[in-house]
């Protein structure tokens, strides 16, 4: 059972706190960057995450259909049958969804799992984000509360995102001049808040000078010590039962340091998909470029078929992106560190 259920999808988080390790949680577009992520993760005997956006989702659908919940539907199920072969454990996540669009990908994809429960079928997805970082506070963790409150009952587990990670990321912007850094004020109000839901699950997104996109090593600014701030403030108002699993969003560029302090303050989940997509896109782009006459029908040749057969370099994409997600599952400290035993 290499999706994880709800209760060892909860062990694997408490595990990666204790331990200081965090998963990897990779947006996949294809079932081809799907299987990347698996490959990536079996080879490195890590559990992770894969996850699906808003945009990941309309794409996987279809040019012609551009129905975020159906694509992410159909990437989930490959994922459940293909996960079968593989001595690892892989959760199921999406990712920045934003108030405008739950209605178009998290709560369609709740009534799925909803109509599966009823029927004894496991869950299709096992969490899902909600952003409400560009809303104020309030209303942000009145509309999260409201989705605890559902999930708990289906054993799901809610990300949200407390302030705004900057820059941009499949249509996501963190605007200049936003709130980019998360105060222990903050955090003691999504403890109040989220807390009062008993037996729910959720993680937080806190924000502690990350940016989305692509950025030269030292270029993004951390200061993971507002991690160990809030979560101070939390335990010593709330208890120790009230630290936080967080979500480091916007990791490229970021330094290597940075991202181990962060994980020994309670980070469990890293998203990747800039580097992932860098990663996909290479080896494709070379192999256009040494197989030019044999991808094109030049001078009126024919070409090579097996140049242009989309599996050739489609299987190096996959690869190549396979690599990266394992040098990420190295620097967050999670080689080995599998719950699945066969």
């Amino acid at each position: 059972m290499p999706v994880a259920d709800y209760n060892i999808y909860c062990e694997m988080l408490e595990r990666a706190r204790k331990g200081h390790y965090a998963y990897p949680a990779v947006n996949v577009t294809s079932l081809t960057s799907a299987n990347a992520v698996l490959k990536g993760l079996a080879e490195s005997k890590s559990d992770g995450i894969i996850q699906v956006s808003t945009g990941g989702g309309a794409f996987a659908s279809g040019t012609s259909v551009k129905d975020m919940a159906l694509g992410a539907i159909s990437i989930a199920e490959h994922v459940h049958r293909a996960a079968e072969r593989y001595p690892i454990y892989v959760a199921l996540h999406t990712d920045h969804c934003q108030a405008d669009k739950l209605d178009k990908l998290v709560i369609p994809l709740v009534e799925e799992t909803e109509r599966r429960r009823a029927v004894g079928r496991p869950n299709l997805f096992n969490s899902h984000m909600f952003d409400g970082s560009a809303l104020p506070l309030r209303e942000n963790l009145d509309i999260a509360v409201k989705l605890l409150e559902r999930f708990r009952k289906n054993e799901l587990i809610l990300e949200i995102e407390a302030d705004v990670v900057g820059g941009e990321e499949d249509g996501v912007k963190g605007e200049a001049g936003a709130k980019l850094y998360t105060t222990p004020e903050d955090t003691l109000e999504v403890a109040r808040r989220l807390n009062s839901i008993s037996g729910a699950r959720y993680l937080l997104a806190a924000t502690f000078g990350n940016v989305h996109g692509v950025y030269k090593p030292g270029h993004v600014k951390l200061k993971p010590s507002i991690l160990r701030d809030c979560q101070d403030a939390v335990v010593k108002q709330y208890g120790e039962e009230s630290r936080f699993y967080l979500v480091f969003h916007g990791g490229s560029g970021s330094e290597l340091r940075d991202i181990h302090e962060a994980l020994d303050y309670g980070v469990v989940k890293m998203n990747l998909d800039t580097d992932t997509q860098y990663a996909f896109t290479r080896p494709i782009v070379q192999h256009m470029f040494k197989n030019y006459d044999g991808v094109l029908r030049v001078d009126g040749e024919v070409g090579d078929k097996k140049a242009y057969d989309p599996r050739t370099y489609l299987t190096l994409a996959e690869s190549g992106m396979a690599e990266r997600v394992k040098k990420a599952v190295t620097e967050l400290k999670g080689i080995g560190t599998t719950m699945f035993k066969a």
